[in-house]
């Protein structure tokens, strides 16, 4: 076998670099945008304190479809875990709500999920993320909660990403990334950094977990914090991702046979491009998908915004119908984690933290709308 010289290796590194750093897809997008950032009385003050980062909120609604539970971190990512309840659908929020004494150890961004068991149990499940990855159970809804306690033997970032229901009852995988810090108790991060995207299964209705196995793993994009929506009919997967390196768009992935395997990943356009998409589908059967808005080129960049269109549209890679900015973050990216939740008469109720005050601390908000409000607002927009 012929040796390969030095500068031919490195000519080689460097064309493989020039074409990773080159994004395949327009940096822009051409959709309108519809502009809720100044209309207050969508906005619902869900927990603010003085001097006090509030960050990073996901949410469950539950079956009937009042209860809403937020959970959130006291601190940039991670701090201790405060939780509160609307009965309401969001109208209004509970005072901080008594929690297990060990959820004031997390290390990272919690995530809730609602899952449900082969015999029908329902459980809400909440994880916090980083190494050891630790899980929280309630099986009164909320009320009480048992401990934080290690899912295995492994940890990652925003844990968990996604949690999906399978087919089969009782059966879920849950999605998440690592880039070499966390996965194992000692960190083995790579020059160039490697980002690895792992799944995880549950058969007991989530009380246990697999081991991770690794969907996906490169230096070239940072692919990272998986958000799973399934096709209307049911059939299909699919893994919106955030890309970390700032070099590209979004991705996607997709799966034909309930996460067993994965198409590898492409880039959506730009209109898609951001941080930790969250989707649900409205009535009507369109996506109404809340994430932060990293774009390589929008006026929005930075700020709260959804993407509004039609599964078909992730799949073939087209823009969408139009984007939303939903309020002004007021200091970089720092905002936007979101929960999104659909109720009866199609009222969408997503909520997520930011600096939405200049020179303070950021605080958790929800905005309510609906689709058909927007719609002849968007068709008026250039």
């Amino acid at each position: 076998m012929k040796q390969v010289s030095s500068w031919a290796l490195v000519l080689l590194f460097g064309l493989h670099q020039a074409y990773a750093e080159r994004p395949t897809k327009p940096p822009g997008y051409t959709i309108p945008i519809v502009d809720l950032a100044n209309e207050t009385h969508r906005q619902v003050l869900v927990d603010r304190e003085a001097g006090q980062y509030l960050g990073h909120p996901t949410t469950v609604l539950l079956e009937d479809n009042k209860t809403m539970i937020t959970v959130y971190p006291k601190g940039h990512g991670k701090g201790g875990i405060v939780m509160k309840r609307s009965v309401d659908a969001g109208l209004t929020w509970s005072g901080r709500l008594p929690v297990p004494e060990n959820w004031a150890t997390s290390k990272e961004v919690p995530t809730i999920h609602r899952v449900v068991d082969a015999n029908g149990k329902k459980r809400l499940i909440m994880w916090s993320g980083l190494y050891p990855a630790r899980l929280s159970v309630s099986e009164n809804d909320g009320r009480t909660w048992s401990p934080l306690k290690p899912a295995g033997d492994w940890g990652g970032i925003v844990v968990m990403g996604a949690v999906v229901s399978q087919e089969t009852p009782g059966h879920y995988i849950a999605l998440f990334h690592d880039d070499g810090r966390f996965f194992t108790q000692v960190a083995k991060r790579e020059t160039p950094t490697r980002f690895t995207l792992y799944q995880t299964n549950s058969t007991d209705g989530g009380l246990t977990w697999s081991t991770p196995r690794t969907l996906w793993t490169g230096t070239d994009v940072h692919l990272c914090e998986p958000g799973v929506i399934r096709s209307p009919d049911g059939k299909q997967l699919a893994m919106l991702l955030r890309e970390n390196s700032r070099r590209k768009n979004s991705h996607v992935m997709l799966s034909e046979n309930e996460g067993e395997t994965w198409s590898a990943p492409r880039e959506t356009p730009a209109a898609l491009t951001g941080d930790r998409h969250t989707g649900q589908y409205a009535p009507d059967g369109r996506l109404f998908i809340s994430f932060r808005d990293t774009t390589l080129q929008s006026p929005t960049k930075g700020d709260w915004v959804a993407w509004v269109g039609k599964y078909e549209d992730i799949v073939r890679g087209e823009e969408g119908q139009y984007r939303v900015r939903l309020m002004d973050n007021h200091k970089g990216q720092d905002c936007a984690y979101p929960g999104v939740e659909v109720l009866p008469d199609g009222t969408l109720v997503t909520t997520t933290y930011g600096h939405w005050t200049k020179g303070e601390m950021p605080y958790v908000m929800s905005v309510r709308l609906k689709l058909e409000e927007l719609d002849a607002r968007a068709k008026k927009l250039p």
